[in-house]
């Protein structure tokens, strides 16, 4: 195994474990997160550190599929960026 392939597979441990042992700092629920959610997107709209402002919140992002999707729908919204997830119930795949 290459040095290249040893840090890749280190990194990977690491965020394996990582994901194990759960967040360092303060620890967000799901109903916590949701309750946060507008203001944390709107810090990172307004370019501030949301993640110094509102701690645990990034942690737990990264870590609940469910709550990072609604985190990314509501700042592409916020943003005004058209957001497309999938097809619509005729099919068709374009934003409405």
């Amino acid at each position: 195994m290459g040095t290249y392939d040893g840090h890749r597979e280190e990194s990977r441990l690491t965020g394996l474990l990582a994901r194990v042992l759960g967040p360092v700092g303060p620890e967000v629920t799901c109903e916590r997160c949701f309750e946060l959610l507008d203001e944390y997107v709107d810090h990172e709209v307004a370019g501030l550190d949301a993640d110094a402002e509102l701690p645990g919140m990034r942690e737990h992002l990264d870590g609940c599929p469910a709550c990072h999707e609604d985190h990314e729908s509501l700042r592409d919204f916020v943003a005004g960026t058209p957001v497309e997830h999938g097809a619509g119930a005729d099919g068709d795949s374009q934003p409405r």
